[in-house]
């Protein structure tokens, strides 16, 4: 930190806005994606209807918003039966719970300007990897919390499935990542993303690729390639983390109508609702970190981002030039192609979206030319550049493996209880515990042979 608390506590309240609008903004996202591709792979249209004044439908998005004012304008009713303080709670603690997890996710490297030192966390904490795990297995009390003070049959079965669920993926997912411990040697997120810069090696012996000047050309040291059974474990455990399917026996509306939170409407809903995608983006954000290398851009460390920042902030602008006409003229020719098909506002959407795309192109290629002019960068320029590359590396590896939790949704059935308690117990355990003795016999091999 810099040392000066008034700025210390400046740059902790921005950190946790940054925290804030990722979870809170990406929530609605992945929402939005959820229904779209959902849609897709059941070959139908999906919610496509709702438009803004009746004209801006953005390509079905404008739903989202519609369905944000029907929970905020819903009824809000109480069961009279209830206990209403856990009731009342239980949303509010899964949404803590969703908030406080995300605080030890480094977006980007440490940005050092001079002798200030600001790390790109809320909560910069040596345990970092333990506070993921001890805050994320509180979840499970909004579960509990909601099923029990609802005072229904079929909510307390939800929670007690939850909790009864929760030891048999919990141990797996902590074992799965003694190995990242063992070859990381910390439990400080961010210094496992650093330690995953550069060249992997193979046992040791030699490096897996070559390099170029300040950067590299080869397989990163990421984690999935010196871990993947223990990725794969992660991957798997975190489904059950966040109750989605197929492990989403907490709500299974089969057996249970909808689980946990069948007595929940309107914005108490909402709340379970958002504190899923939350759980997602966190536990997502933690894979990344853990397995993909965090914020580090694929063969370029931080020192060589800031040493090439200005060809690639040029080439950066101008990959997004190209994109972004290519989408303006991909939605101009959808337009002509939709021509009074449908009577309404979706006929001409695509040239509305079309005109946007193309002054936001325009604008790219005015500070594309701007960039052309510049000699060398300013002093904090190639800070500045190298933790917006990083954080958008983090953002990218984030936002795919959401994406995989919804792919996985739409494509596997539900297990059956039993199924989840024998994968847990039976296979995950003992294969992790496997993981952690080879992972030993392969660094004591590597140490010896040094």
């Amino acid at each position: 930190m810099t040392g000066n608390l008034p700025l210390d506590l400046l740059i902790t309240v921005l950190r946790s806005i940054l925290l804030v609008a990722v979870l809170l903004g990406l929530a609605p996202v992945l929402i939005v994606m959820e229904r779209k591709v959902s849609a897709f792979m059941q070959d139908r249209p999906g919610p496509n209807r709702a438009a803004i004044a009746g004209v801006f439908r953005l390509g079905g998005i404008a739903y989202v918003l519609a369905s944000a004012i029907k929970l905020f304008t819903k009824e809000n009713f109480t069961p009279s039966e209830a206990n209403k303080f856990y009731y009342y709670l239980a949303p509010a603690i899964s949404v803590a719970v969703g908030l406080t997890t995300g605080a030890v996710i480094p977006f980007a490297d440490t940005l050092i300007f001079g002798d200030h030192h600001v790390p790109m966390q809320v909560l910069p904490i040596n345990a970092g990897l333990l506070w993921f795990f001890a805050i994320a297995s509180l979840g499970v009390y909004g579960i509990i919390f909601g099923g029990w003070a609802s005072n229904n049959k079929y909510a307390l079965l939800g929670a007690v499935r939850s909790s009864a669920q929760l030891i048999s993926y919990e141990i797996p997912m902590g074992m799965s990542v003694i190995g990242i411990l063992m070859l990381f040697q910390t439990l400080q997120l961010n210094e496992i993303a650093r330690a995953q810069g550069g060249l992997a090696t193979f046992f040791g012996l030699f490096p897996l690729g070559v390099h170029v000047g300040p950067a590299y050309i080869g397989i990163p040291n990421w984690g999935i390639f010196l871990q993947p059974v223990a990725f794969i474990i992660f991957l798997v455990a975190s489904f059950a983390e966040t109750n989605r399917t197929p492990f989403d026996l907490a709500e299974s509306e089969s057996e249970l109508v909808a689980g946990f939170h069948t007595e929940y409407g309107g914005m108490k809903f909402a709340m379970f609702l958002f504190a899923e995608y939350m759980g997602m983006i966190v536990a997502s954000s933690v894979m990344a970190t853990l397995f993909l290398g965090g914020w580090q851009v694929p063969f370029l460390d931080t020192a060589a981002l800031q040493t090439l920042s200005l060809p690639l902030v040029r080439i950066g602008l101008g990959v997004t030039i190209a994109l972004l006409a290519l989408i303006a003229i991909a939605l101009f020719r959808f337009a002509a192609s939709q021509k009074g098909r449908f009577g309404d506002a979706r006929d001409y959407e695509g040239q509305v979206l079309g005109s946007v795309f193309t002054v936001l192109a325009a604008v790219v290629a005015l500070a594309f030319f701007l960039a052309l002019g510049l000699q060398t960068m300013p002093a904090w320029g190639g800070v500045a550049f190298a933790a917006f590359a990083q954080f958008t590396a983090y953002f990218v590896k984030m936002f795919l493996l959401a994406s995989t939790f919804i792919w996985v949704r739409w494509t596997l059935p539900r297990f059956r209880y039993d199924q989840l308690m024998n994968l847990g117990w039976k296979v995950f355990l003992p294969v992790a515990l496997a993981n952690i003795a080879v992972t030993g016999l392969v660094i004591l091999a590597i140490n010896g042979h040094h």
